[in-house]
């Protein structure tokens, strides 16, 4: 009987080492272990066999399939090894070929804007600067002399941490160093910005801000823009000039005509809301032209006024000494106007179809010699 394992294992051995292939090999494992296989075969043998012959010929048996179960396992492993190289060798992927399809993605239309602006202000000097969208209440209202009893500050209209409500509660002594609610708006940047740098200061602050408001124009997070000039003999006059050639080079269009109307604000004084001439064109408005002309109308774009001095001084500032203008617009509201875009709240649907057909191209990076609209 030994004699014969041994005649089998050498017969099984020598096939599945010749094997040419996968199939071949799988033939060879049907052939030995498969239910009707040779070696299985003899395994059903062993409960017929009395405890003597068991005991002599069963470890035979087991060895004789553990012997062929091994050489399939390698010799499987060795074609599919050279299989694989096979194909390394045969496969070959030019580099140089364009590719198949266009870059997907695209960037959102409030990026586009906040690119645009920073490449106008750029031009005419300013430097963007930034804060936290987690603010004290000092920093966001006390410090732009806005009164305790300013209805921003309410809670219709704010968004307060509960941290910061607590320490007001428990009379906390540095206001300037509880965070207390979510900024209302990019003013406190101006703030941080006079009392940790010197004047002469051009700033545009973009970003992130809060307030507890939803409906076609308004979400509860927006983006806007605001800007901060703080220098020697500033004027009224050097924020209309400004203004002007923002909105121009921002609409690409020199027929722009500024309105500025009387108004108030507790940071600035005094102070204008800034509208922009548009016309009706196939019952859209389009920006550009005199709003006085018979097809036209004047729409408020812009808050803005003289830096009033109570803010001044609050940050460290001589009024006497420094003057300065600040601005500041929505700019999820710019794209609108710009674009063409009805409802604010489709910016923050996450809808792709909206992005696909409203986003710009990830290749097309706004200049100012290409156009910032580009």
């Amino acid at each position: 009987m030994t004699t014969e394992l041994d005649q089998l294992q050498g017969h099984l051995l020598t096939a599945i080492g010749a094997s040419p292939s996968l199939d071949a090999l799988e033939a060879c494992r049907v052939d030995a272990l498969g239910k009707q296989g040779r070696v299985t075969q003899l395994l059903k043998t062993l409960g017929a066999m009395t405890p003597e012959q068991r005991q002599e010929q069963g470890p035979a048996i087991h060895g004789l399939r553990e012997a062929v179960t091994a050489a399939i396992a390698s010799r499987k492993a060795a074609l599919e090894q050279a299989a694989l190289d096979q194909r390394l060798a045969a496969e070959r992927v030019d580099l140089t070929l364009p590719a198949d399809t266009a870059p997907t993605g695209t960037i959102h239309p409030v990026s586009q804007v906040m690119d645009e602006l920073a490449e106008i202000f750029a031009d005419l000097g300013f430097a963007v600067a930034t804060g936290p969208e987690i603010e004290t209440d000092w920093h966001n209202f006390t410090a732009l002399n806005i009164p305790e009893t300013h209805p921003a500050r309410a809670m219709h209209d704010t968004f307060y941490l509960q941290q910061g409500l607590d320490a007001k509660a428990a009379g906390e002594a540095d206001e300037r160093a509880t965070f207390s609610l979510l900024r209302t708006h990019t003013s406190p940047v101006q703030i941080r910005t006079m009392l940790n740098g010197n004047p002469p200061i051009r700033i545009i602050a973009p970003g992130r801000t809060y307030r507890s408001d939803s409906d076609a124009t308004h979400t509860p997070m927006f983006h806007q823009v605001e800007g901060l000039v703080i220098d020697k003999g500033i004027t009224l006059g050097h924020l209309k000039w400004t203004l002007e050639t923002f909105l121009k080079a921002f609409f690409e269009r020199d027929d722009i005509v500024l309105r500025l109307r009387p108004s108030y604000f507790p940071f600035t004084e005094p102070s204008a809301e800034v509208d922009v001439g548009y016309t009706l064109q196939k019952g859209k408005r389009v920006i550009g032209g005199s709003g006085d002309d018979a097809n036209g109308g004047w729409m408020e774009v812009l808050g803005s006024g003289m830096v009033h001095p109570k803010v001044i001084a609050a940050c460290g500032l001589d009024p006497a000494e420094w003057q300065g203008f600040a601005f500041g617009c929505g700019i999820d509201r710019l794209a609108m106007l710009k674009y063409g875009m009805d409802d604010l709240r489709a910016f923050f649907d996450g809808d792709i179809r909206w992005l696909k057909h409203y986003g710009f191209s990830a290749l097309d990076v706004p200049t100012l010699s290409g156009g910032v609209g580009a």
